[in-house]
């Protein structure tokens, strides 16, 4: 099999900014994903450069995308569902199919008017979850559209917002924790109703009156292998030109974007598993105790 998934992976804040200069020649959604569920509620217009998904009583909405990969990285833009969007949920994340699947999360819990939505992130490992970090966001995503990005390589995965790491999941396979690196996984993304915890534990119900609720995607890109037939190839998009043999080999991000994350991390997270002993009496998991870093 031949991958060239080297000419992929960049870390560290100067890089990742380097590559969204890149990512400017954006995908098109007529290309790049199918609309799944949801009839008339999810839509591609503007000639393939913006899709929406909406939310009523009836039913929400979704899309997925038409190629699998494996490591590499994925933006999108996102422009949140504004005013009271209690009891919704905007779901974007990256996933395998089946019990033992993968998948790399980002959902947004929508929020009373004039409350911050709250950033929920998970890493799931052979069908096994329960790795969640929460965060406010530092600005309105409901204002303007924002870049939310997955980095995933052998050896991490980092969640980005606006280029700032929030999140990164190491690689600790050496200590017996298992990491998402063989299996395909698809985009998705869905707007759906679940006032039964969304809000506030679900004590915050959805407000039908202010349906129906709309999200909007624009800009995405996937500097990626994609996979096709137990095969690998690496996006023509990718960054094989544009980064130096040394960028492609850095493997941890770099003092900027160490910093960064400790500022997300110490004035913007309000969960994290690794620190929740009530749930984990015997001690944290074992991934828990290696660097952040």
């Amino acid at each position: 099999m031949g991958v060239c998934c080297n000419c992929l992976f960049v870390a560290g804040v100067a890089v990742v900014l380097s590559c969204m200069v890149m990512g400017a020649s954006a995908g098109n959604f007529f290309e790049d994903f199918e609309l799944t569920w949801g009839g008339e509620r999810a839509k591609i217009f503007s000639g393939g450069k913006l899709l929406s998904l909406s939310l009523d009583r009836v039913s929400g909405s979704g899309f997925q995308s038409r190629n699998e990969y494996l490591f590499g990285r994925i933006d999108m833009q996102l422009k949140l569902v504004a005013g009271n969007s209690a009891g919704t949920v905007t779901a974007y994340y990256l996933s395998s199919q089946g019990p033992t699947h993968d998948e790399i999360d980002f959902e947004f819990l929508g929020n009373l008017s004039g409350d911050p939505y709250i950033l929920h992130t998970n890493v799931f490992t052979q069908g096994q979850g329960n790795r969640e970090q929460q965060f406010y966001l530092w600005f309105d995503p409901t204002r303007n559209f924002h870049t939310y990005s997955i980095i995933w390589k052998p050896q991490h995965i980092i969640f980005l917002v606006d280029n700032v790491p929030i999140r990164v999941f190491k690689n600790a396979e050496s200590i017996g924790v298992p990491f998402p690196k063989s299996q395909p996984m698809r985009i998705y993304s869905s707007l759906w109703n679940a006032d039964d915890w969304a809000t506030r534990g679900g004590l915050v119900k959805t407000d039908w009156t202010k349906a129906p609720f709309t999200a909007y995607y624009r800009n995405f890109n996937a500097s990626a292998c994609t996979w096709s037939s137990g095969t690998s190839s690496c996006n023509s998009k990718s960054a094989a030109t544009s980064f130096s043999d040394s960028e492609f080999q850095t493997n941890e991000l770099d003092a900027p974007g160490r910093r960064r994350l400790r500022w997300v991390q110490k004035y913007f997270m309000i969960y994290n598993y690794c620190t929740d002993l009530k749930r984990f009496p015997q001690g944290p998991p074992n991934e828990c105790r290696r660097s952040r870093f």
